[in-house]
């Protein structure tokens, strides 16, 4: 069975500690994965390089975590068909709202799924990626289950 491969990205290694919660939920759903850090703005060509390969290199999805002007998840769902997640991070003096509302509205042609601000939203991304995968994955499929049995038994 080919290995169920999920990319994370951020743009600065100081959004680390906000995508562990993501990080933690991927390994519950068995879902193997790199923590990559490679800004947008800060190193394009190494963005480019990682999204436009990210198929080739077996990752099926993609988050993304980003902060600020949150460009991150958009230039590489544009260079890439694997599904990408936005995190919306709270960087800045609004928040995060300036980073849901730069995740959220993508142009036709270029969807980043979006999720909620925080670790919330890193969770969350880590669940729909597992939901995505679990499509085609019985074992992934199983552990949802137990999850969402979890979750109601709290």
């Amino acid at each position: 069975m080919m290995s169920k491969r999920v990319l994370v990205m951020v743009g600065s290694e100081s959004d680390r500690e906000a995508m562990q919660g993501c990080l933690d939920y991927l390994e519950k759903f068995g879902l193997t994965g790199d923590f990559v850090v490679s800004s947008a703005h800060r190193a394009p060509e190494r963005t480019r390089e990682i999204a436009m390969g990210a198929r080739a290199r077996g990752y099926q999805v993609i988050i993304c975590g980003a902060g600020m002007a949150a460009a991150l998840p958009g230039v590489v769902a544009s260079m890439t068909t694997v599904p990408v997640i936005g995190v919306p991070l709270a960087g800045s003096h609004l928040s995060g709202v300036d980073s849901l509302h730069a995740i959220v509205q993508m142009p036709p042609g270029v969807p980043v799924a979006t999720m909620a601000i925080g670790v919330a939203g890193g969770k969350n991304a880590a669940i729909f990626a597992a939901q995505i995968l679990g499509l085609n994955d019985p074992e992934i499929e199983k552990r949802l289950d137990e999850y969402k049995t979890e979750l109601a038994a709290k």
